[in-house]
């Protein structure tokens, strides 16, 4: 198979040796070719972005913690409803969600900004290695966690692992054919459907969190089987699938060599891209907007905030064959004023139904959904071939940046709305 462990040589001495370009395979071949890469991307984008969206969904939880009688290791999925802060309309936790947002961005924010500088010394095969193995202790360690504080180092686990693959695979994109960012896009939007959903219906239906956890084990493993079963070797091809071959972007992140630019290329990342992919978060915000009178306890309305958002996220980022969007710097606007709505709704409870916030929040995951793959699109379109390894890997900076400054902001914002009658 054309994605066994020799293909995974192809990389490994990276950013080293010259290896020996093999003759164009047939037409049949280079169909199947494209089919395997394009579905292994897709499982990769899934299985990269899945404990970090789980471990989101699983926010309330893990700072909540009651656990039950006799057993330490198990946390009930349906704790009594009972307020935190008794002086609060909000039903408190003592620590906002936006705790283990950023201990599930900031260690993917280190990860970004330390990965141009010598990441790519480390051949991929390693790095996707350790990604695996980091994702399946992040859920073995919040599922078996006694502490809050042992839970949310599971949570960093997972940090680790998807900021390590996401730096990874979107330069791997650089090998390939343009039309692998969009599967990658479709899995990362998928992993945040299939997480946040898995979780919610695992749990509604009576499985503990604990359980529920340990029953997803098996997405670092097929993150494994995708990346060295799945995946062809990188032949000589133009990632935007012209005939010309793509020799010269076998680079190193950071290539020391002065090379010329494709005409018309643009630089890597423009200003309004860097301010698209700079992301306006409202999920640390998703806590406080809690309706009493509702037939879902706060739990369960932030595991549906979180499904709804991602459910958003999938469409939009999977959408890029039927809907490209050129100024994306209207969807970063959007973000902001869809921000400003909720947060005066959190503070005046102007809006009578949930249901609302419901359309509300799935907006928002489309808005976000479609600055990720468009911005991303507009980059591999707009860079130049030796550039674009390193493009990618040093464009998805921002969009960390954006979400560990909302988890900052949202721990103070959190104790001075929950200090209110």
């Amino acid at each position: 198979m054309g994605g066994c462990a020799g293909s995974r040589r192809r990389l490994s001495d990276s950013e080293g040796e010259e290896t020996d370009l093999a003759p164009r395979p047939p037409l049949q071949d280079s169909q199947g070719a494209h089919w395997k890469n394009a579905v292994g991307f897709w499982l990769l984008g899934l299985c990269n972005n899945f404990s970090y969206v789980v471990m989101l969904s699983a926010a309330h939880d893990i700072l909540s913690h009651q656990r039950t009688p006799g057993n330490q290791s198990h946390v009930d999925p349906d704790p009594t409803p009972t307020s935190h802060n008794s002086s609060s309309r909000f039903d408190c936790n003592p620590v906002s969600t936006a705790a283990v947002l950023l201990a599930d961005i900031l260690p993917t924010l280190v990860i970004k900004l330390l990965a141009p500088l010598g990441l790519h010394l480390l051949p991929y095969s390693p790095r996707v290695l350790t990604s695996g193995i980091c994702a399946a202790g992040s859920f073995l360690l919040v599922a078996f966690s006694h502490s809050v504080t042992i839970s949310l180092c599971g949570v960093v686990l997972a940090s680790i692992s998807s900021g390590l693959g996401e730096v990874t695979f979107l330069s791997l994109t650089a090998f390939y054919p343009r039309a692998v960012i969009s599967c990658w896009s479709s899995g990362t939007g998928g992993a945040g459907l299939l997480g946040a959903l898995s979780y919610l219906g695992l749990t509604q239906a009576g499985l503990s969190p604990q359980h529920t956890l340990l029953s997803m084990l098996g997405i670092p493993a097929l993150l494994l089987a995708s990346y060295f079963l799945l995946l062809t070797s990188p032949g000589p091809q133009d990632p935007g699938g012209e005939a010309d071959s793509d020799t010269s972007a076998r680079q190193p992140l950071i290539n020391n060599e002065a090379s010329e630019s494709k005409p018309g290329s643009g630089s890597p990342l423009s200003l309004q891209e860097r301010w698209t992919v700079f992301k306006v978060q409202t999920m640390a915000v998703f806590e406080l907007l809690f309706f009493r009178n509702t037939f879902l306890t706060h739990a369960e309305q932030y595991r549906w905030y979180q499904m709804l958002y991602q459910a958003g996220v999938f469409a939009s980022r999977s959408s890029l064959r039927c809907c490209r969007i050129r100024h994306t710097w209207v969807l970063a606007l959007l973000q902001c004023l869809n921000l400003a709505f909720l947060l005066v709704d959190v503070w005046l409870s102007y809006l009578p139904s949930i249901y609302l916030v419901f359309l509300i929040i799935m907006f928002e995951g489309l808005l976000g959904g479609a600055a990720y793959v468009n911005t991303f699109h507009n980059i591999a379109l707009e860079t130049s071939d030796e550039h674009r390894e390193f493009a990618m890997a040093t464009a998805c900076i921002s969009d960390t940046l954006g979400i560990s400054l909302s988890g900052l902001l949202a721990l103070p914002l959190h104790d001075f709305l929950c200090q209110l009658s």
